[in-house]
Parts: C-alpha cells; structure tokens; sequence
C-alpha cells in the first residue's frame, strides 16, 4: 500500500504545475555492482512475471547530426504497465524511469516506490532503457562490435540518452492518443541525475521529475575527492570505533601477512579463495574494498537484494562481525566474517574467485562513460579514511582511459552542458518541479543537491537514509526515521503546494 510520503511526491508534480505561475528558460566505481565479484554461486535474482510487458521501439543512432551514420538505427527496450492506467482520455498521468547504466529489467524490479504509488493516480508505467546497456544495443544488437573502440562507443552519452527518452516518449504519446497526459520522470544514482537533466532539458516532454541519490554535483571543482570515501568510512565508525580501527589497518595486516612464509596460503584459506584463483594482494584488497563501499550504499534499514542479499542495516552487521568475541585474535577472521556478510549473506557460497569479471547486470559501458563525461572523483582518501591514503590524481584517470580506450576525458563537459556550479542561482533561474533526495549514509550525497532552491526544487534529506532507499517497495519494517521523512512531506504538500485554480497541462 503507497505510504503518505509517496502520495506527496507524485501530488507534488501534479498540482505544483497548475498552482504557480513559472517562467521556463530554457571512479571510476560503477554506481552499481558489477566491480564487486560474487560468490561462485550466487544466484541472480528472477524476474518478476506480471510486473511489465517488454516492448522495442527503433531509434536513431545519432539525434545530434545529419551525416549517413547518424541515420542508423537500433532496437531500444522498454517496459510497460498499464494494469493501473486511467487512460488518454482521462488525462491520466504517465510514470517514467530514465533506465541507468545496466539492464532496464533490473531497475525495474528494484523501484517499487513507482508500482505501489500507480494505483492511486492512475498511472501508465513506463522503464526505458540506456542505449548500450542490457538489450538496447546498437549496430545490429552486436555487443562486440557496439563495444569495440572509440568509434563506436561514442555514441554513449548522456545526451544521446536523454534525446532517446524524449523521441520515443513523444511517438508513444502520439500513439497512444495521450498528448495531455502529464509526465513524470523517476531514477536512481546516475538514473536520478538523468531524470533531473531530462526535467531541465525537456521540460515540454516531462512536467517533473524525482532525482534520488542522484549526484548531479559530483564532478571536479564542485566537491572534494575526499568526500565519497570520508562518508563510507563515517558510516563504519558510526557503528564502532573498533570495527573503523580494524578496517584502517587491515591493509598493512593483508600485506604484511602476504609477505611472510606461507602467507598466501593463509591468505586463500582465510579467505576462502577458490584454489583455481591464482591470486594476489592487490586482489584481495579490492575484494574487501568492494565490499565495504557497496555496503554502505546500500545500507537500508530493511533486508534488501539489489545488488547481493543482504540483512537489515549490512553496515551495523559487518560491524558486529569485527567486534565479535568469538574470533578475538584472529583478525582476518573477522575481516572474512564482515565481507561474507555482502558476499554470502545466504551462506551458499564455498569459495570466492576474487577475479571473477562476470557482469550479470550487463554494467560494462559505465566504465567508458567513467573515461569520457562521468569525471567523478572519489578515490581520494585522508589520514582518517578507513581505506589507504591516498589523492585522487586525474592524470591517472587520463592515463588509464588512454590506454584503454584511446579517448581523453572531457571533465568539464558535463557541467558545462547541465550546469553545476552556482547551482541553486542557476535552477532558482531555469528550472522547476525537481525533487532530490538523498540518505547522508550513502557515499554519494556528498554530490547531491542536500539544500531546497525554491518552492518547486526541494531536497528532501534523510540522516540515515542509503542509496536511493525512497524508490524501494516500501515494507511495515520501514523504522521511525523513514516514517517521519513521509510526514515531513506531508506537511510540505499543505503548506507549499496547495492548489487555487486548474489549468491544461
């Protein structure tokens, strides 16, 4: 049943157009999870029947010239529900989800917030899928060759992908006799920064947009690299000073005990690295390191499976595990006992291939936006960090992207096509009808837009709040703080969005 919070979003789109009058003026660590490597078993999570039907619509390669190669086409996913629609007729409003950087089937079985709140307003569902990702391939649905080089992967952007929302939400509009209907943008992580991007470039298309977790200020000169690592390890040390004591020095424990007689082997069967990994140091370390930033993203306060099963509060559980009686003198125990929590939390796995590359989510295009647009800096890491310290250098990120791509990042393209600094002047100007939440325990709100502009862009803020939490089903385990979050919107809705005339949409 839809929580008082989320009517409020949704009403908030639907009557903030007709009660105000507004001038428009016109890492590279993957948002998700496919750096992580899973137990050998893991099982992915099914699909859910009876949630959508899938549909394709053909799309132009290249929206932004008029050269041969721009008049290419390719097959574009998208998913529909229209059990709850009120229909054309009625003017009834169309949810849509801006897909991320992976498979649109996944996105879609993750982001109950928008099945739950349909019923009530009557909406048609909608989740498009990113070009280049899942089975939105381009150049003849051929990964290989679509993946291949500079020349090919150049048409992953992120404006490509909004011009592909807008085209094939006015032919569906068209079709569908629907042109009064209202549209509603939704997304997560780089999917919130698309929704919020989609608002203020096409708001003829979308009348708004709710852009949670979504860090459209994390780019060079805006926040400091320190920042994403600074709020991972806040959220251990939250738990425990000692759980944050043992993941600071668990690095020189991991290489002093690599470099000691029989070590390694003590390292695998710690471990448990399956006998065909022929591992290292630098393996394991990036083992643990993924699962420590990936856990306090998705730190929700009730069992989750999105990017691995977990338990309620994974961060506090990793903790209990560190600071367990039982495994006193043994370190790297416990150490193994907090990453089994994110990596075998079903206790089914045997072993872990701490190399294994496998990209069930079909996450992979993310890294060339990570070498192209996507400059996010957030390896940096201070003398108090839990993980090494270190500086983000964007050398490095030139160097690597060179080799692996042969391209030059462009750092600054994203704030100069979207905007970014002076950011409240700027969407106080140009922009309306944006929500943006944000949990401060999820690494990325350090990028996030944590302040309200104006009465028609808020910021709704949860303390501890995880990675775009507000999207997920909602559950009668949801705890107080999530509830009062619901009730503080309410209250919003009455006071700043109260309606006194009608107008078309």
């Amino acid at each position: 049943m839809a929580t008082s919070f989320q009517f409020t979003i949704i009403w908030f789109f639907l009557f903030s157009l007709l009660c105000f009058d507004i001038t428009f003026a016109h890492i590279i660590p993957r948002f998700s999870s496919s750096a992580v490597h899973p137990a050998l078993d893991q099982r992915s999570r099914p699909a859910q029947n009876g949630l959508f039907r899938t549909k394709f619509f053909i799309q132009i390669l290249d929206h932004f010239n008029y050269n041969p190669q721009s008049y290419q086409t390719f097959q574009q996913r998208y998913l529909i529900n229209d059990t709850y629609w009120g229909g054309a007729d009625k003017n009834a409003p169309i949810f849509v989800y801006t897909g991320n950087e992976g498979d649109i089937e996944w996105f879609a079985q993750n982001t109950g917030f928008m099945f739950e709140t349909a019923p009530y307003f009557k909406a048609l569902l909608v989740f498009i899928e990113h070009r280049f990702y899942g089975k939105s391939i381009p150049f003849g649905g051929n990964k290989t060759v679509a993946y291949a080089n500079a020349s090919t992967l150049g048409y992953l952007t992120s404006t490509q992908a909004l011009a592909d929302y807008a085209t094939l939400l006015i032919d569906l509009k068209r079709n569908l006799s629907a042109n009064d209907s209202p549209v509603v943008v939704f997304g997560g992580s780089y999917g919130g920064m698309l929704a919020a991007w989609f608002r203020m470039k096409y708001p003829h298309v979308a009348i708004g947009a709710l852009a949670s977790s979504a860090p459209i200020l994390h780019f060079m000169d805006l926040v400091s690299p320190y920042i994403f690592n600074s709020i991972i390890t806040q959220d251990f040390r939250s738990e425990s000073e000692n759980c944050y004591k043992v993941l600071k020095g668990s690095w020189n424990l991991i290489d002093d005990t690599a470099k000691k007689p029989g070590g390694m082997e003590l390292l695998r069967k710690t471990f448990r690295v399956c006998k065909s990994d022929d591992f290292g140091p630098g393996s394991l370390d990036n083992w643990l390191l993924g699962a420590w930033v990936y856990t306090a993203m998705t730190d929700y306060p009730t069992p989750s499976n999105f990017m691995n099963p977990l338990p309620a509060y994974p961060v506090k559980k990793m903790c209990e595990a560190i600071d367990s009686l039982v495994m006193e003198n043994n370190t790297l125990a416990k150490l193994f006992a907090a990453a089994s929590v994110y990596y075998n939390y079903s206790g089914r796995a045997t072993c872990f291939d701490l190399d294994d590359d496998s990209d069930p989510h079909d996450l992979g295009g993310w890294e060339w936006q990570a070498c192209t647009e996507m400059i996010m800096p957030t390896d940096g890491s201070n003398k108090e960090s839990i993980f090494p310290e270190m500086d983000w250098s964007y050398e490095d990120t030139v160097t690597y992207c060179d080799f692996a791509y042969n391209v030059t990042p462009r750092p600054y393209w994203i704030t100069s096509e979207f905007g970014g600094h002076a950011i409240r002047r700027v969407l106080k100007r140009s922009a309306s009808n944006i929500i943006f939440f944000n949990g401060l325990r999820d690494p990325w709100s350090g990028g996030g837009v944590l302040k309200s502009i104006s009465k028609t862009i808020v910021a709704i803020v949860a303390k501890k709040g995880a990675h775009h939490v507000d999207l997920r089903y909602s559950s009668k385990e949801d705890p107080k703080w999530l509830k009062d979050v619901r009730k503080q919107e309410i209250l919003k809705e009455t006071i700043n969005f109260a309606c006194n005339k009608n107008e078309r949409w």
